[in-house]
This record gives structure tokens, sequence and C-alpha cells, in this order.
């Protein structure tokens, strides 16, 4: 029933803000998934699979542009679709 052949591959690396130049339009059109350390993450702001880290946010805190603050996290990256 999943058709995976009609959807872009996914990049080694990936950030759901628009502006970073990582950013993929066309892969969100989809759901996506990360596992981290081999646990579902719904947090993940950036991923890179081939340097294993993922950035999320830190808490409640903002940068001064209003963005979350970010974290990096290292261990296993697997990403998928949904």
């Amino acid at each position: 029933m999943n058709d995976t052949t009609s959807l872009p591959q996914l990049p080694d690396r990936l950030s759901i803000d628009p502006s970073s130049p990582f950013h993929d339009r066309d892969v969100f059109q989809r759901e996506i998934g990360i596992r981290f350390n081999d646990k579902d993450r719904h947090d993940v702001e950036e991923y890179c699979i081939s340097e294993g880290w993922i950035k999320v946010a830190a808490g409640r805190t903002l940068d001064r542009k209003g963005k979350p603050m970010l974290i990096k996290l290292k261990g296993k990256v697997e990403a998928f679709y949904k």
C-alpha cells in the first residue's frame, strides 16, 4: 500500500527552519519520523545522519531573533517516512 518509490529520498541533513540552507520543501510534503538511539523523537528541529546528531529545542528559551535555542545531541540517527 505504501508507495515509497515516488517519494523523494531523505537527505543526509535536514532542517525544519525554512530560512536554513538545509530545508527541503519537497521532503515535508509527507510526515517524517526520526529515530535517535533506537527511540522515536518528535521534537527534532534538525538532523544529520552521517555526523550522528540531532538538534532539539532547549526548553522555552529563545534566541534574539525569536527562534528556539537548540542543543545538539550525538548518537545513532535514522530518518524515515511515516
